[in-house]
């Protein structure tokens, strides 16, 4: 085994009381690999709005209630220092990635559709499966996600959520190279690698949506317009969304956006037979899509489709593009001890970009 720590203590933060943003530093025992998994030295994991949300307790869509003591994160990226038995690949001392799915059993019927997503078995990291948010982590080696050898790891941990995340979403939304679309949410952390994947990837002209103060971060990731939601009435922004694209509408919207209002305008951005592509998850009750009336969406052929993660070959993708220069995720750099406060400047909606907490001092 690869050195782990000279304690052979394993720091960790963790959700001190669910339902809030509170969290604690605690000491746990650094866990032993079984059959099939390795263990993880976790050099970096972002932050994500997941996180708050299942920290906060604020999707009522998840089946159980958040456990005091909890570790989150899914944003992990380390070395690995420990196979279990059977286990070949990935060899000690390489990369790896742990993701929101940190495993799933490879044989539901959705697995076998290439749907991990929705596997019937999948063990979530940092909700009821301990996540990355310590500084040792077991998981599947089969399923953990090796890092390009030039990408650097605290670059690499956003992608291999909010960019995965946008891309596969991006990979849905039927647009071509040239075509408008629309980004609601544009300066936050899946927002920003939006555009850049959009822009700079797949040839797409964005719109970013978003609130004034990030409008330069908008522009340097690639977008061509900026509108500043604060400036306008619903009416006036869907005139100068349809102004910028042509008179008729963007082919597609990407919501990265948590905000109900949001999915109400993201509709009436559209051309006839646009996507919309959901993304962001509101907090609180769910509220339906306010604007979408079935003989609007009908006569205008629109399409509504969810994104969530994406499969391992997208993730694959997704830190290849990253790895090229072409996308490089906004980023600053915090102890883990920060991530109460962290959550309180993500809740506030004032973070752009995104945070990446430093496992080790």
């Amino acid at each position: 085994m690869a050195n782990t720590n000279s304690q052979n203590v394993n720091k960790a933060v963790v959700y001190a009381k669910p339902g809030t943003v509170e969290t604690e530093v605690q000491s746990l025992e650094i866990p032993e690999p079984g059959p099939g998994q390795i263990l993880v030295k976790i050099t970096h994991s972002g932050v994500c709005h997941s996180d708050l949300g299942v920290c906060m307790q604020a999707w009522p869509a998840l089946p159980f209630p958040t456990q005091k003591g909890q570790v989150g994160g899914h944003e992990g990226v380390g070395e690995v220092v420990k196979q279990g038995s059977n286990v070949t690949s990935p060899s000690v001392g390489s990369r790896v990635g742990i993701k929101w799915l940190a495993d799933v059993c490879n044989n539901c019927t959705s697995c076998l559709e290439n749907d991990d997503n929705t596997c019937a078995n999948q063990k979530i990291s940092g909700y009821y499966t301990p996540g990355t948010f310590q500084q040792y982590v077991v998981t599947s080696a089969s399923y953990a996600t090796p890092i390009p050898d030039n990408l650097e790891s605290p670059a690499a941990a956003p992608i291999l959520c909010a960019g995965l995340t946008v891309y596969s979403g991006l990979k849905k939304c039927n647009a071509s190279s040239g075509n408008w679309i629309v980004v609601s949410g544009a300066g936050g952390g899946l927002g920003h690698l939006a555009i850049q994947y959009a822009a700079r990837a797949m040839g797409l002209r964005v719109i970013a949506i978003d609130h004034g103060s990030k409008e330069e971060l908008c522009k340097e990731c690639g977008a061509e317009v900026f509108l500043d939601f604060t400036k306008y009435n619903d009416e006036k922004l869907v005139e100068a969304v349809k102004k910028t694209s042509g008179g008729r509408g963007v082919h597609a919207v990407i919501v990265t956006s948590a905000a109900n209002k949001a999915y109400e305008q993201a509709l009436k951005f559209l051309k006839p037979q646009g996507t919309l592509v959901c993304i962001g998850m509101p907090e609180g009750e769910p509220v339906p899509i306010q604007s979408a009336f079935p003989a609007i969406i009908t006569m205008n052929q629109f399409r509504i489709t969810g994104s969530a993660i994406g499969n391992r070959r997208e993730a694959i993708e997704a830190l290849e593009i990253a790895s090229r220069g072409l996308v490089k995720c906004h980023y600053r750099l915090e102890k883990m001890e920060k991530l109460s406060s962290i959550f309180e400047e993500m809740h506030s909606g004032k973070l752009q970009g995104r945070v990446v907490l430093e496992m080790w001092d």
